[in-house]
């Protein structure tokens, strides 16, 4: 008896024991933006189940994202960040939510200027 409950115990043990690995991919999403105030907006907007890190370059609005790919796709990833309002490669933001954005992010219509 003892015997059949050790290896009942090293089987359950093993069957557990099997998990998926969990795959870590990076994404480099071209985000349209202007200032920093669009930084901290599209890097919010990716604050989502599964996105580890997230960091978008003013310069050449390529957003670098690491996250799992069993908790969410790099389709949902450019969804949210859509729906905040910016454009990504291959998906424009809504007329709505584009112009919810402050006047210095009107990255279609060219507003943001410096002030010196």
């Amino acid at each position: 008896m003892k015997k059949l409950i050790v290896v009942l115990m090293m089987i359950s043990g093993f069957a557990f024991s099997q998990e998926k690995p969990k795959q870590v991919l990076t994404a480099f999403i071209k985000v349209e933006g202007n200032c920093e105030q669009c930084k901290k907006r599209i890097e919010n907007s990716v604050d989502i189940k599964g996105v580890k890190t997230s960091e978008w370059n003013e310069k050449t609005h390529i957003l670098k994202v690491i996250y799992r790919a069993d908790k969410v796709t790099e389709q949902q990833i450019k969804e949210a960040i859509v729906k905040a309002g910016h454009d990504v490669e291959g998906s424009k933001a809504t007329t709505t939510d584009y112009d919810k954005l402050p006047d210095c992010c009107k990255y279609r219509d060219k507003k943001c200027e410096v002030k010196k």
